[in-house]
Protein backbone atom coordinates (compact mmCIF):
# COMPACT_ATOMS: atom_id res chain seq x y z
CA UNK A 1 0.00 0.00 0.00
CA UNK A 2 1.73 2.97 1.14
CA UNK A 3 5.68 1.03 1.59
CA UNK A 4 5.61 1.05 -2.30
CA UNK A 5 5.72 4.51 -2.53
CA UNK A 6 7.27 5.16 0.78
CA UNK A 7 10.52 7.83 0.66
CA UNK A 8 11.42 6.78 -2.86
CA UNK A 9 15.19 8.58 -1.49
CA UNK A 10 16.65 6.75 1.20
CA UNK A 11 18.17 9.30 3.28
CA UNK A 12 16.00 12.58 4.33
CA UNK A 13 18.13 15.79 5.00
CA UNK A 14 17.71 18.25 8.13
CA UNK A 15 19.89 20.91 9.11
CA UNK A 16 20.17 19.59 12.23
CA UNK A 17 19.89 15.34 11.78
CA UNK A 18 19.07 13.58 8.67
CA UNK A 19 16.35 10.68 8.67
CA UNK A 20 18.46 6.97 6.74
CA UNK A 21 15.73 4.52 5.93
CA UNK A 22 16.37 1.56 8.35
CA UNK A 23 13.71 -1.33 7.53
CA UNK A 24 10.02 -2.20 7.14
CA UNK A 25 8.44 -2.84 10.77
CA UNK A 26 5.44 -3.86 11.77
CA UNK A 27 3.33 -4.05 8.73
CA UNK A 28 3.27 -2.93 4.90
CA UNK A 29 1.82 0.62 5.92
CA UNK A 30 5.18 1.90 8.22
CA UNK A 31 8.82 2.47 7.89
CA UNK A 32 11.66 2.96 10.42
CA UNK A 33 14.75 5.46 10.01
CA UNK A 34 18.12 5.98 12.12
CA UNK A 35 18.48 9.41 13.23
CA UNK A 36 21.77 10.67 11.99
CA UNK A 37 23.81 13.91 13.37
CA UNK A 38 23.82 15.65 10.23
CA UNK A 39 25.93 15.11 7.87
CA UNK A 40 27.12 12.22 9.89
CA UNK A 41 26.94 8.24 10.29
CA UNK A 42 26.57 8.95 13.62
CA UNK A 43 22.78 7.27 14.92
CA UNK A 44 21.13 9.31 17.76
CA UNK A 45 18.16 6.89 17.77
CA UNK A 46 15.84 6.16 15.82
CA UNK A 47 12.03 7.06 14.35
CA UNK A 48 9.23 5.33 12.76
CA UNK A 49 6.37 6.61 10.75
CA UNK A 50 2.99 4.41 11.03
CA UNK A 51 0.23 4.71 8.13
CA UNK A 52 -3.27 4.89 9.43
CA UNK A 53 -5.94 5.16 11.51
CA UNK A 54 -6.50 2.52 13.92
CA UNK A 55 -7.33 1.77 17.21
CA UNK A 56 -4.11 0.04 17.87
CA UNK A 57 -1.95 3.85 16.54
CA UNK A 58 -4.81 5.30 18.50
CA UNK A 59 -2.36 4.73 21.46
CA UNK A 60 0.82 3.81 20.10
CA UNK A 61 0.92 7.37 17.72
CA UNK A 62 1.58 7.46 13.92
CA UNK A 63 5.09 8.48 14.82
CA UNK A 64 7.40 6.83 17.20
CA UNK A 65 10.77 7.61 18.18
CA UNK A 66 14.05 7.18 20.69
CA UNK A 67 17.23 9.19 21.29
CA UNK A 68 20.17 7.40 22.94
CA UNK A 69 21.00 8.54 25.68
CA UNK A 70 24.16 10.20 25.11
CA UNK A 71 22.33 11.65 22.50
CA UNK A 72 19.46 13.34 25.15
CA UNK A 73 19.13 16.88 25.44
CA UNK A 74 20.02 17.97 22.37
CA UNK A 75 15.79 17.97 20.67
CA UNK A 76 17.14 15.81 17.82
CA UNK A 77 13.86 13.74 18.69
CA UNK A 78 11.94 16.88 17.52
CA UNK A 79 14.28 17.49 14.50
CA UNK A 80 13.68 14.11 13.24
CA UNK A 81 10.06 14.62 14.18
CA UNK A 82 9.25 18.08 11.98
CA UNK A 83 11.00 15.62 9.15
CA UNK A 84 8.82 12.65 9.39
CA UNK A 85 5.68 15.63 9.61
CA UNK A 86 6.78 16.99 6.35
CA UNK A 87 7.05 14.21 4.83
CA UNK A 88 3.71 12.84 5.77
CA UNK A 89 2.13 15.96 4.22
CA UNK A 90 4.07 16.31 1.37
CA UNK A 91 4.40 12.44 0.04
CA UNK A 92 1.14 11.58 1.70
CA UNK A 93 -1.01 13.87 1.87
CA UNK A 94 -1.79 13.48 5.71
CA UNK A 95 -3.33 16.20 7.36
CA UNK A 96 -3.85 14.96 11.07
CA UNK A 97 -1.83 11.87 13.21
CA UNK A 98 -1.81 11.13 16.90
CA UNK A 99 1.15 11.00 18.66
CA UNK A 100 1.24 9.57 22.46
CA UNK A 101 3.76 9.48 25.43
CA UNK A 102 3.86 7.63 28.71
CA UNK A 103 2.83 10.28 31.28
CA UNK A 104 6.20 9.85 33.33
CA UNK A 105 7.65 10.92 30.06
CA UNK A 106 8.81 14.48 30.69
CA UNK A 107 10.84 14.60 27.57
CA UNK A 108 9.03 12.91 25.16
CA UNK A 109 5.84 15.67 26.34
CA UNK A 110 7.67 18.48 25.86
CA UNK A 111 9.13 17.43 22.20
CA UNK A 112 5.15 16.59 21.53
CA UNK A 113 4.11 19.77 22.52
CA UNK A 114 6.79 21.92 20.85
CA UNK A 115 5.60 20.09 17.57
CA UNK A 116 2.23 21.78 18.09
CA UNK A 117 0.21 19.05 19.38
CA UNK A 118 -3.38 19.04 20.71
CA UNK A 119 -3.55 17.41 24.18
CA UNK A 120 -7.06 14.89 23.44
CA UNK A 121 -6.50 12.74 26.42
CA UNK A 122 -4.64 10.48 28.81
CA UNK A 123 -5.90 7.02 28.41
CA UNK A 124 -5.33 3.42 29.70
CA UNK A 125 -3.92 1.34 27.23
CA UNK A 126 -6.26 -1.78 26.68
CA UNK A 127 -4.81 -4.84 27.65
CA UNK A 128 -4.91 -6.46 24.17
CA UNK A 129 -2.67 -3.74 22.95
CA UNK A 130 1.04 -4.87 22.36
CA UNK A 131 2.21 -1.47 24.18
CA UNK A 132 0.23 -3.15 27.43
CA UNK A 133 2.14 -6.27 27.08
CA UNK A 134 5.44 -4.49 27.44
CA UNK A 135 4.56 -2.43 30.34
CA UNK A 136 2.82 0.76 29.33
CA UNK A 137 -0.69 1.37 30.64
CA UNK A 138 -1.04 4.39 30.48
CA UNK A 139 -1.03 7.32 27.22
CA UNK A 140 -1.11 10.48 26.69
CA UNK A 141 -2.24 10.88 23.59
CA UNK A 142 -2.07 13.94 21.04
CA UNK A 143 -3.21 14.75 18.11
CA UNK A 144 -1.25 17.12 15.19
CA UNK A 145 -2.62 19.10 12.34
CA UNK A 146 -0.96 19.63 9.36
CA UNK A 147 0.85 21.50 7.72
Amino acid sequence: MFFSRLFRQSVIRGSIVDLRKRHHVYDEDSVSFDILLHDTDTVAGMCDLRFGYTWELYYAGNIGYRIHEPYRGHRYAYYACRLLLEQAYEQYGMNELYITCSPDNIASKKTIEKLGAVFVAEEDVPPAHWLYKRGETKKRIYKIFLP
